[in-house]
């Protein structure tokens, strides 16, 4: 009977161990050592892929001139970037409307994060060069 209930029970840790845990946002230090100095591929809800520089000096670079939206919008731009109440905030000159957009951004591991804005829009990016 001891045998049994010792495997019930590590099989029921290993079970447990293989759950994921739930992703928590990032906090605004974690942004800022994530985001900072990095491309980041955006994935758009639109289908496109948006290529992003965060420099460590609170510019942020975007580049369009290969898509053909480019053509309808700025196609590169470099707006300011920012942490605030631990959301990533960004402005743009031009690019949507030059209104301002935070960021709740989780970590979905070493190399991608999650974001949604401040309007609901979400998805996802890749990071590195």
């Amino acid at each position: 009977m001891r045998s049994h209930v010792t495997s019930a029970s590590i099989g029921l840790f290993l079970a447990l161990a293989a759950v994921p845990a739930v992703a928590e946002p990032l906090s605004g230090p974690e942004i800022k050592d994530r985001i900072g100095g990095e491309l980041v591929r955006l994935s758009t809800p639109y289908g496109l892929t948006l290529p992003l520089i965060y420099r460590d000096d609170g510019v942020v670079s975007g580049d369009l001139s290969g898509f053909s939206i480019g053509a309808m919008l700025a196609p590169r731009e470099e707006g300011r970037w920012w942490v605030k109440d631990d959301r990533l905030c960004q402005k743009w000159p031009s690019w949507y409307d030059g209104r301002t957009h935070c960021f709740t951004i989780t970590s979905l591991g070493p190399d991608k994060i999650a974001w949604t804005r401040d309007d609901g829009l979400s998805g996802t990016a890749e990071m590195g060069r």
